[in-house]
């Protein structure tokens, strides 16, 4: 899950002209814990036009983190289906894993605004999985907006987890310790597969939602305060909203799974784990989601994380202690989720 070299990138193409802006993202520091600071919170990053995103597209091939040792990683292409293209995905496990009785799986999405990232942006994140948990792990690369609008990367990670079924067996996996799990824009996905699957009969264990995108209706807001405008912005937001649906956002939108937070009933879907910042720009939609999930008897575990920003766990684990603990959360949540019962 990193963003480093994205961030990083797209900050200095976005350091020209920037003073007042710069001004303003100082005095939003003061929201921000000293561990959690960064150089990218200076700098007015913007994903609102067709050349900061060819940018971001260049700069992800360089963002690939590293693989844990331990972990093999196979590239394969999903067959086309009567109702599936075919869809490029990296699977992780741990060698020797394959022979093993048969163990969880974890569909993950990454992230990117639906309009930029690759699935081996989350080589780290999905590696450990695999080593930890011993699950076998399905990164997808699915299609981008605005070249590929709704419902193409929806249709591909949904495609996804049917092969991940039809494969079981082949795969050594128990079909009904299945979790799909997401960030960002990929969290946002990996809630509408989960509402999809839930309506086809496509048995999910639980979903992992880390500061996920749910609902296009916050483009249409006033834009935030300042604290909630680092790193992914309300500029960004919108441009990848209407990116991804194909048009602007509008209050009424019928189309189905559009976007997760519009959906009216949730009961009935599988246990969640919500992770997000309070500066974050998805907290207010992420929260509502939470807390309509825990009130249509769905079991979600809400973790907010104080003075964090968009991000910020993909800037610093490792080095700030409060974003190594809220990673390690959803490793834990995502092991109790997938024991055996």
């Amino acid at each position: 899950m990193t963003l480093r070299r994205v961030l990083g990138g797209l900050g200095a193409a976005a350091a020209l002209g920037t003073a007042a802006a710069i001004s303003t993202r100082r005095r939003a520091l003061a929201a921000v814990p000293r561990e959690l600071w960064h150089p990218v919170l200076y700098l007015p990053l913007s994903f609102g036009n067709p050349v900061t995103l060819a940018v971001a597209r260049r700069l992800v091939p360089l963002a690939g983190a590293a693989v844990r040792p331990g972990v093999r990683v196979e590239r394969r292409t999903l067959p086309a289906t009567t109702d599936d293209l075919p869809v490029e995905v990296l699977i992780y496990q741990a060698s020797g894993a394959s022979g093993r009785a048969p163990r969880a799986a974890l569909l993950w999405i990454h992230g990117g605004g639906t309009v930029m990232g690759a699935a081996r942006q989350e080589n780290t994140w999905c590696s450990r999985v695999a080593d930890e948990l011993g699950a076998l792990v399905v990164s997808v690369d699915y299609r981008l907006a605005p070249e590929n609008p709704y419902p193409a990367a929806l249709d591909d990670c949904f495609g996804a987890l049917r092969w991940l079924h039809a494969s079981a067996a082949a795969l050594a996996i128990d079909p009904s310790r299945i979790a799909v799990g997401g960030e960002s824009a990929g969290g946002g996905l990996a809630a509408a597969v989960v509402q999809r699957a839930h309506d086809s009969e496509v048995p999910v264990r639980f979903q992992l939602l880390v500061y996920p995108m749910l609902d296009d209706r916050t483009a249409l807001r006033a834009d935030p305060p300042d604290s909630a405008i680092h790193t992914w912005t309300p500029g960004s937001n919108r441009f990848a909203w209407t990116s991804y649906l194909g048009r602007p956002p509008r209050d009424r939108d019928d189309r189905p799974y559009i976007a997760a937070a519009r959906r009216r009933n949730l009961a009935g879907l599988p246990p969640a784990w919500i992770g997000v910042g309070d500066l974050d720009l998805f907290h207010d939609e992420d929260v509502d989601y939470a807390r309509r999930l825990n009130e249509a008897g769905v079991a979600c575990e809400l973790r907010l994380e104080p003075g964090m920003y968009h991000g910020a766990d993909a800037l610093l684990d490792g080095e700030a202690p409060s974003m190594t603990a809220f990673r390690t959360a959803a490793l834990d949540a995502l092991r109790a989720a997938l024991a055996k019962p």
